[in-house]
Protein backbone atom coordinates (compact mmCIF):
# COMPACT_ATOMS: atom_id res chain seq x y z
CA UNK A 1 0.00 0.00 0.00
CA UNK A 2 1.37 3.39 -0.97
CA UNK A 3 1.32 6.06 1.68
CA UNK A 4 2.04 9.66 0.76
CA UNK A 5 3.07 11.87 3.64
CA UNK A 6 2.85 15.62 3.32
CA UNK A 7 4.99 18.16 5.09
CA UNK A 8 8.25 16.17 5.15
CA UNK A 9 11.08 18.26 6.67
CA UNK A 10 13.79 19.40 4.29
CA UNK A 11 16.50 17.64 6.29
CA UNK A 12 14.78 14.28 5.79
CA UNK A 13 14.46 14.62 2.01
CA UNK A 14 18.15 14.09 0.99
CA UNK A 15 18.18 10.79 2.88
CA UNK A 16 15.18 9.57 0.88
CA UNK A 17 16.54 11.11 -2.33
CA UNK A 18 19.80 9.11 -2.26
CA UNK A 19 18.31 5.85 -0.95
CA UNK A 20 17.04 4.61 -4.33
CA UNK A 21 20.24 5.37 -6.29
CA UNK A 22 22.22 3.61 -3.55
CA UNK A 23 20.02 0.51 -3.85
CA UNK A 24 20.43 0.52 -7.63
CA UNK A 25 24.20 0.88 -7.29
CA UNK A 26 24.31 -2.04 -4.88
CA UNK A 27 22.08 -4.14 -7.12
CA UNK A 28 24.45 -3.57 -10.06
CA UNK A 29 27.68 -3.38 -8.11
CA UNK A 30 27.51 -6.58 -6.10
CA UNK A 31 27.17 -8.90 -9.11
CA UNK A 32 30.01 -7.00 -10.76
CA UNK A 33 32.19 -7.47 -7.68
CA UNK A 34 31.34 -11.17 -7.55
CA UNK A 35 32.26 -11.58 -11.23
CA UNK A 36 35.51 -9.60 -10.78
CA UNK A 37 36.52 -11.82 -7.87
CA UNK A 38 35.93 -14.97 -9.92
CA UNK A 39 37.95 -13.66 -12.91
CA UNK A 40 40.77 -12.38 -10.70
CA UNK A 41 41.00 -15.73 -8.92
CA UNK A 42 41.15 -17.63 -12.19
CA UNK A 43 43.80 -15.40 -13.76
CA UNK A 44 46.08 -14.53 -10.85
CA UNK A 45 45.76 -17.20 -8.19
CA UNK A 46 48.48 -19.90 -8.56
CA UNK A 47 46.16 -22.53 -7.15
CA UNK A 48 43.70 -21.97 -10.00
CA UNK A 49 46.49 -22.74 -12.54
CA UNK A 50 47.17 -26.21 -11.12
CA UNK A 51 45.54 -29.36 -12.49
CA UNK A 52 45.62 -31.45 -9.35
CA UNK A 53 42.42 -32.85 -7.85
CA UNK A 54 42.63 -30.62 -4.78
CA UNK A 55 43.15 -27.48 -6.89
CA UNK A 56 40.17 -28.36 -9.07
CA UNK A 57 37.98 -28.91 -6.02
CA UNK A 58 38.96 -25.52 -4.59
CA UNK A 59 38.41 -23.79 -7.94
CA UNK A 60 34.99 -25.42 -8.32
CA UNK A 61 34.05 -24.37 -4.80
CA UNK A 62 35.06 -20.76 -5.51
CA UNK A 63 33.02 -20.59 -8.72
CA UNK A 64 30.09 -22.32 -7.05
CA UNK A 65 30.14 -19.70 -4.27
CA UNK A 66 30.36 -16.90 -6.83
CA UNK A 67 27.48 -18.34 -8.88
CA UNK A 68 25.34 -18.85 -5.78
CA UNK A 69 25.95 -15.27 -4.72
CA UNK A 70 24.93 -14.00 -8.13
CA UNK A 71 21.74 -16.08 -8.13
CA UNK A 72 20.82 -14.95 -4.60
CA UNK A 73 21.42 -11.30 -5.45
CA UNK A 74 19.38 -11.44 -8.65
CA UNK A 75 16.60 -13.29 -6.82
CA UNK A 76 16.48 -10.65 -4.08
CA UNK A 77 16.30 -7.86 -6.66
CA UNK A 78 13.49 -9.56 -8.54
CA UNK A 79 11.52 -10.26 -5.37
CA UNK A 80 11.94 -6.66 -4.24
CA UNK A 81 10.62 -5.35 -7.58
CA UNK A 82 7.77 -7.87 -7.51
CA UNK A 83 6.72 -6.71 -4.05
CA UNK A 84 6.75 -3.09 -5.20
CA UNK A 85 4.69 -3.93 -8.29
CA UNK A 86 2.15 -5.82 -6.18
CA UNK A 87 1.89 -2.96 -3.72
CA UNK A 88 1.28 -0.47 -6.53
CA UNK A 89 -1.24 -2.76 -8.24
CA UNK A 90 -3.04 -3.44 -4.96
CA UNK A 91 -3.26 0.27 -4.18
CA UNK A 92 -4.60 1.04 -7.66
CA UNK A 93 -7.17 -1.74 -7.52
CA UNK A 94 -8.29 -0.76 -4.02
CA UNK A 95 -8.77 2.80 -5.24
CA UNK A 96 -10.94 1.47 -8.07
CA UNK A 97 -13.04 -0.92 -5.96
CA UNK A 98 -12.56 0.78 -2.63
CA UNK A 99 -13.37 -1.12 0.57
CA UNK A 100 -16.88 -0.42 1.83
CA UNK A 101 -17.49 0.86 5.36
CA UNK A 102 -18.83 -1.75 7.79
CA UNK A 103 -21.83 0.47 8.55
CA UNK A 104 -23.58 3.14 6.50
CA UNK A 105 -26.77 5.03 7.39
CA UNK A 106 -28.04 2.28 9.69
CA UNK A 107 -27.09 -0.56 7.33
CA UNK A 108 -24.46 -3.15 8.18
CA UNK A 109 -22.36 -3.96 5.12
CA UNK A 110 -20.17 -6.91 4.20
CA UNK A 111 -18.67 -7.39 0.74
CA UNK A 112 -16.02 -9.52 -0.90
CA UNK A 113 -14.79 -10.25 -4.40
CA UNK A 114 -12.74 -13.06 -5.88
CA UNK A 115 -11.08 -12.54 -9.25
CA UNK A 116 -10.61 -15.47 -11.61
CA UNK A 117 -7.41 -13.82 -12.87
CA UNK A 118 -4.45 -15.06 -10.84
CA UNK A 119 -2.76 -12.25 -8.94
CA UNK A 120 -5.57 -9.74 -9.56
CA UNK A 121 -7.61 -8.26 -6.73
CA UNK A 122 -10.28 -6.71 -8.96
CA UNK A 123 -11.86 -8.44 -11.94
CA UNK A 124 -14.97 -7.83 -14.00
CA UNK A 125 -17.39 -7.53 -11.08
CA UNK A 126 -18.27 -4.21 -9.45
CA UNK A 127 -20.24 -2.93 -6.50
CA UNK A 128 -20.66 0.29 -4.55
CA UNK A 129 -22.87 1.59 -1.74
CA UNK A 130 -23.37 5.35 -1.29
CA UNK A 131 -25.52 7.25 1.20
CA UNK A 132 -27.21 10.18 -0.52
CA UNK A 133 -30.01 12.61 0.23
CA UNK A 134 -32.24 10.39 -1.91
CA UNK A 135 -31.49 7.30 0.18
CA UNK A 136 -28.82 4.62 0.19
CA UNK A 137 -28.05 3.74 -3.42
CA UNK A 138 -26.42 0.47 -4.39
CA UNK A 139 -24.96 -0.80 -7.65
CA UNK A 140 -23.93 -4.36 -8.43
CA UNK A 141 -22.64 -5.21 -11.89
CA UNK A 142 -20.83 -7.77 -13.97
CA UNK A 143 -18.73 -6.91 -17.02
CA UNK A 144 -18.49 -9.39 -19.87
CA UNK A 145 -15.26 -11.31 -19.42
CA UNK A 146 -13.11 -11.32 -16.33
CA UNK A 147 -9.71 -10.35 -15.01
CA UNK A 148 -7.52 -7.40 -15.89
CA UNK A 149 -9.08 -6.83 -19.34
CA UNK A 150 -12.40 -5.83 -17.75
CA UNK A 151 -10.97 -3.33 -15.25
CA UNK A 152 -11.30 -0.36 -17.63
CA UNK A 153 -15.02 -0.95 -18.07
CA UNK A 154 -15.44 -1.36 -14.30
CA UNK A 155 -13.72 2.00 -13.77
CA UNK A 156 -16.01 3.74 -16.28
CA UNK A 157 -19.21 2.38 -14.72
CA UNK A 158 -18.18 2.93 -11.10
CA UNK A 159 -16.91 6.45 -11.77
CA UNK A 160 -20.20 7.40 -13.37
CA UNK A 161 -22.25 5.86 -10.57
CA UNK A 162 -20.34 7.66 -7.82
CA UNK A 163 -21.27 11.00 -9.38
CA UNK A 164 -24.77 10.19 -10.63
CA UNK A 165 -25.86 8.69 -7.30
CA UNK A 166 -25.62 12.16 -5.73
CA UNK A 167 -26.69 14.24 -8.73
CA UNK A 168 -29.74 12.38 -10.03
CA UNK A 169 -32.92 12.67 -7.92
CA UNK A 170 -34.48 9.58 -9.53
CA UNK A 171 -32.99 6.13 -10.02
CA UNK A 172 -33.78 5.97 -13.78
CA UNK A 173 -31.57 9.04 -14.24
CA UNK A 174 -28.69 7.17 -12.59
CA UNK A 175 -29.13 4.24 -14.96
CA UNK A 176 -29.11 6.50 -18.02
CA UNK A 177 -25.90 8.13 -16.80
CA UNK A 178 -24.30 4.70 -16.51
CA UNK A 179 -25.45 3.80 -20.01
CA UNK A 180 -23.93 6.98 -21.50
CA UNK A 181 -20.66 6.49 -19.60
CA UNK A 182 -20.38 2.91 -20.87
CA UNK A 183 -21.07 4.03 -24.46
CA UNK A 184 -18.33 6.69 -24.26
CA UNK A 185 -15.89 4.16 -22.82
CA UNK A 186 -16.58 1.65 -25.59
CA UNK A 187 -16.17 4.31 -28.29
CA UNK A 188 -12.81 5.37 -26.83
CA UNK A 189 -11.65 1.76 -26.67
CA UNK A 190 -12.73 1.19 -30.26
CA UNK A 191 -10.77 4.25 -31.45
CA UNK A 192 -7.71 3.08 -29.52
CA UNK A 193 -7.89 -0.44 -30.94
CA UNK A 194 -8.82 0.66 -34.49
CA UNK A 195 -7.38 4.17 -34.99
CA UNK A 196 -7.75 4.00 -38.77
CA UNK A 197 -11.48 3.30 -38.74
CA UNK A 198 -12.37 6.14 -36.36
CA UNK A 199 -15.56 4.33 -35.33
CA UNK A 200 -16.73 1.19 -33.62
CA UNK A 201 -15.77 -1.85 -35.66
CA UNK A 202 -18.60 -4.44 -35.66
CA UNK A 203 -16.05 -7.26 -35.71
CA UNK A 204 -14.17 -5.87 -32.73
CA UNK A 205 -14.63 -7.52 -29.31
CA UNK A 206 -15.52 -4.07 -27.99
CA UNK A 207 -18.72 -4.17 -30.04
CA UNK A 208 -19.83 -7.23 -28.05
CA UNK A 209 -19.06 -5.70 -24.67
CA UNK A 210 -21.93 -5.52 -22.19
CA UNK A 211 -22.48 -4.99 -18.49
CA UNK A 212 -25.25 -6.37 -16.32
CA UNK A 213 -26.31 -3.79 -13.73
CA UNK A 214 -28.56 -3.88 -10.68
CA UNK A 215 -29.48 -0.55 -9.08
CA UNK A 216 -31.20 -0.41 -5.69
CA UNK A 217 -32.39 2.51 -3.60
CA UNK A 218 -33.18 1.98 0.10
CA UNK A 219 -35.15 4.77 1.74
CA UNK A 220 -35.12 5.78 5.39
CA UNK A 221 -38.35 3.80 5.92
CA UNK A 222 -36.69 0.70 4.43
CA UNK A 223 -38.59 0.87 1.13
CA UNK A 224 -36.54 -0.78 -1.62
CA UNK A 225 -36.80 0.31 -5.26
CA UNK A 226 -34.79 -1.19 -8.06
CA UNK A 227 -33.83 -1.24 -11.72
CA UNK A 228 -32.36 -4.38 -13.20
CA UNK A 229 -30.48 -4.73 -16.49
CA UNK A 230 -29.77 -8.41 -16.97
CA UNK A 231 -28.49 -9.05 -13.44
CA UNK A 232 -29.70 -11.67 -10.93
CA UNK A 233 -32.18 -10.29 -8.42
CA UNK A 234 -30.86 -10.37 -4.85
CA UNK A 235 -32.15 -12.62 -2.10
CA UNK A 236 -34.08 -11.27 0.87
CA UNK A 237 -32.93 -12.78 4.17
CA UNK A 238 -35.66 -12.63 6.81
CA UNK A 239 -35.03 -14.73 9.88
CA UNK A 240 -34.08 -18.12 8.43
CA UNK A 241 -36.08 -17.57 5.24
CA UNK A 242 -34.33 -16.98 1.93
CA UNK A 243 -36.52 -15.69 -0.91
CA UNK A 244 -36.09 -13.68 -4.08
CA UNK A 245 -36.48 -9.94 -3.57
CA UNK A 246 -38.39 -9.49 -6.84
CA UNK A 247 -39.60 -11.54 -9.78
CA UNK A 248 -39.92 -8.83 -12.41
CA UNK A 249 -38.36 -9.53 -15.80
CA UNK A 250 -35.06 -7.60 -16.04
CA UNK A 251 -34.17 -5.25 -18.86
CA UNK A 252 -31.39 -6.18 -21.33
CA UNK A 253 -27.80 -5.57 -20.19
CA UNK A 254 -26.19 -2.22 -20.88
CA UNK A 255 -24.20 -1.95 -24.09
CA UNK A 256 -25.77 -3.91 -26.95
CA UNK A 257 -29.22 -2.28 -26.88
CA UNK A 258 -30.43 1.25 -26.06
CA UNK A 259 -32.49 1.76 -22.94
CA UNK A 260 -36.27 2.05 -23.39
CA UNK A 261 -37.91 5.43 -23.21
CA UNK A 262 -39.62 4.66 -19.91
CA UNK A 263 -37.83 3.00 -17.02
CA UNK A 264 -40.45 2.03 -14.44
CA UNK A 265 -39.09 1.35 -10.98
CA UNK A 266 -39.65 -2.07 -9.45
CA UNK A 267 -41.00 -1.59 -5.93
CA UNK A 268 -39.60 -4.44 -3.87
CA UNK A 269 -41.32 -3.81 -0.53
CA UNK A 270 -39.58 -2.85 2.68
CA UNK A 271 -36.32 -4.00 4.20
CA UNK A 272 -37.36 -4.30 7.83
CA UNK A 273 -34.98 -4.13 10.82
CA UNK A 274 -33.20 -7.46 11.19
CA UNK A 275 -33.59 -8.33 7.50
CA UNK A 276 -30.85 -8.30 4.87
CA UNK A 277 -30.29 -8.23 1.13
CA UNK A 278 -27.86 -10.68 -0.47
CA UNK A 279 -26.53 -9.34 -3.78
CA UNK A 280 -24.26 -11.44 -5.97
CA UNK A 281 -22.90 -11.89 -9.48
CA UNK A 282 -23.63 -14.92 -11.62
CA UNK A 283 -20.14 -16.31 -10.98
CA UNK A 284 -21.44 -17.50 -7.60
CA UNK A 285 -24.17 -19.63 -9.17
CA UNK A 286 -22.09 -20.73 -12.16
CA UNK A 287 -19.20 -22.17 -10.10
CA UNK A 288 -18.89 -25.91 -10.80
CA UNK A 289 -17.32 -28.80 -8.95
CA UNK A 290 -15.24 -31.63 -10.43
CA UNK A 291 -18.42 -33.35 -11.67
CA UNK A 292 -19.71 -30.24 -13.41
CA UNK A 293 -22.47 -29.50 -10.90
CA UNK A 294 -23.37 -25.87 -10.26
CA UNK A 295 -22.95 -24.37 -6.82
CA UNK A 296 -26.25 -24.52 -4.85
CA UNK A 297 -26.15 -20.89 -3.76
CA UNK A 298 -29.60 -20.73 -2.21
CA UNK A 299 -29.03 -23.89 -0.14
CA UNK A 300 -25.64 -22.62 1.06
CA UNK A 301 -27.20 -19.27 1.93
CA UNK A 302 -30.04 -20.92 3.85
CA UNK A 303 -27.54 -22.97 5.86
CA UNK A 304 -25.40 -19.90 6.56
CA UNK A 305 -28.38 -17.83 7.76
CA UNK A 306 -29.53 -20.66 10.04
CA UNK A 307 -26.06 -20.89 11.54
CA UNK A 308 -25.28 -17.16 11.79
CA UNK A 309 -28.22 -14.90 12.66
CA UNK A 310 -28.36 -11.39 11.28
CA UNK A 311 -28.07 -8.36 11.43
CA UNK A 312 -24.27 -8.87 11.39
CA UNK A 313 -23.62 -10.09 7.81
CA UNK A 314 -19.88 -10.84 7.92
CA UNK A 315 -20.36 -14.36 9.25
CA UNK A 316 -22.90 -15.16 6.53
CA UNK A 317 -20.51 -13.84 3.90
CA UNK A 318 -17.66 -15.96 5.23
CA UNK A 319 -19.77 -19.11 5.34
CA UNK A 320 -21.03 -18.70 1.77
CA UNK A 321 -17.56 -17.98 0.39
CA UNK A 322 -16.08 -20.96 2.25
CA UNK A 323 -18.76 -23.26 0.83
CA UNK A 324 -18.21 -21.80 -2.66
CA UNK A 325 -14.45 -22.36 -2.61
CA UNK A 326 -14.90 -25.86 -1.24
CA UNK A 327 -17.39 -26.65 -4.00
CA UNK A 328 -15.17 -25.24 -6.77
CA UNK A 329 -12.03 -26.89 -5.40
CA UNK A 330 -10.16 -23.59 -5.27
CA UNK A 331 -10.50 -20.47 -7.39
CA UNK A 332 -13.64 -20.45 -9.59
CA UNK A 333 -13.34 -20.00 -13.33
CA UNK A 334 -15.33 -16.72 -13.24
CA UNK A 335 -15.20 -13.63 -11.06
CA UNK A 336 -17.39 -13.72 -7.97
CA UNK A 337 -18.69 -10.75 -5.96
CA UNK A 338 -21.03 -10.83 -2.97
CA UNK A 339 -22.56 -7.88 -1.13
CA UNK A 340 -24.76 -8.14 1.97
CA UNK A 341 -26.77 -5.20 3.36
CA UNK A 342 -28.41 -5.74 6.74
CA UNK A 343 -30.93 -3.31 8.22
CA UNK A 344 -29.81 -2.48 11.74
CA UNK A 345 -32.02 0.60 12.14
CA UNK A 346 -34.32 0.95 15.11
CA UNK A 347 -37.92 -0.09 14.40
CA UNK A 348 -40.23 2.85 13.76
CA UNK A 349 -42.94 3.54 16.33
CA UNK A 350 -46.46 2.54 15.23
CA UNK A 351 -48.65 5.36 13.96
CA UNK A 352 -51.35 6.15 16.54
CA UNK A 353 -54.92 6.95 15.62
CA UNK A 354 -57.26 9.48 17.21
CA UNK A 355 -57.88 7.29 20.28
CA UNK A 356 -54.26 6.33 20.77
CA UNK A 357 -54.52 2.89 19.18
CA UNK A 358 -52.07 1.57 16.63
CA UNK A 359 -53.33 1.33 13.10
CA UNK A 360 -52.97 -2.19 11.74
CA UNK A 361 -51.09 -2.72 8.53
CA UNK A 362 -53.29 -3.44 5.57
CA UNK A 363 -50.72 -5.36 3.54
CA UNK A 364 -47.57 -7.32 4.17
CA UNK A 365 -44.47 -5.18 3.57
CA UNK A 366 -43.22 -7.53 0.87
CA UNK A 367 -46.54 -8.15 -0.89
CA UNK A 368 -46.13 -5.67 -3.73
CA UNK A 369 -47.20 -5.62 -7.34
CA UNK A 370 -44.31 -5.78 -9.75
CA UNK A 371 -44.51 -3.77 -12.98
CA UNK A 372 -44.30 -5.55 -16.28
CA UNK A 373 -41.24 -5.06 -18.49
CA UNK A 374 -41.14 -5.61 -22.25
CA UNK A 375 -44.64 -6.99 -22.36
CA UNK A 376 -43.99 -9.69 -19.74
Amino acid sequence: MIRIKAGVPRRARPRTRFRRPLRRALALGLPTVWGAIAITYKLTCPLAQQNSLGARIVTSAVFFAVGTGLVVQVRRSLLRELRQIRQIAGAAQNALLRPLPPRLDGLNIAAAQLSAERGAVVGGDLYEVIATEHGVRVVMGDVRGHGIAAIGTVAAVLGSFREAAHDEPELPGVLRRLDRALARHLRERARAEHPASGALDPESPVAEEFVTVLLLEIGRDGEVRGLNCGHPWPYLLSGERVEALARAEPLPPLGPFPLPTELPLVRCGQLLPGEALFLYTDGAEDARDARGRFFPLRDALTAAVAQHPLPVPRSVLGSVFTALLRHAGGTPTDDVAILILSNDRKPALPHLGARGTARPATTHPHSTNYPQHNGV
